[in-house]
């Protein structure tokens, strides 16, 4: 990443993203009609959080390091959101 800004933009893209296809999954999908607000909350936070981590580096840990973890962390929870996706379609 190039720095916060463009790191804390990619964060709210990929969130606006999950947001549009949860809403999409349950209120397209005329033969099921599964809503889990648990997941929506899921999604939300999970944005906040790692907006709200990039501007507070943890002490101790270099910032490549620290930005890289947080990188890795970060694709992590979204690969397991888009699974949580895909089981309500």
């Amino acid at each position: 990443m190039a720095n916060k800004r463009v790191l804390k933009r990619v964060i709210n893209q990929i969130g606006e993203e999950l947001f549009a296809e949860y809403v999409a999954a349950t209120h397209y999908d005329e033969t099921k009609h599964a809503e889990n607000p648990e997941l929506l909350l899921s999604i939300l936070r999970t944005r906040d959080s790692f907006i709200s981590r990039v501007s507070h580096p943890e002490p101790g840990l270099s910032a490549k390091a620290y930005y890289k973890d947080l990188v890795d962390s970060f694709q992590k929870q979204v690969n397991e959101l888009v699974d949580q996706l895909n089981g309500l379609g």
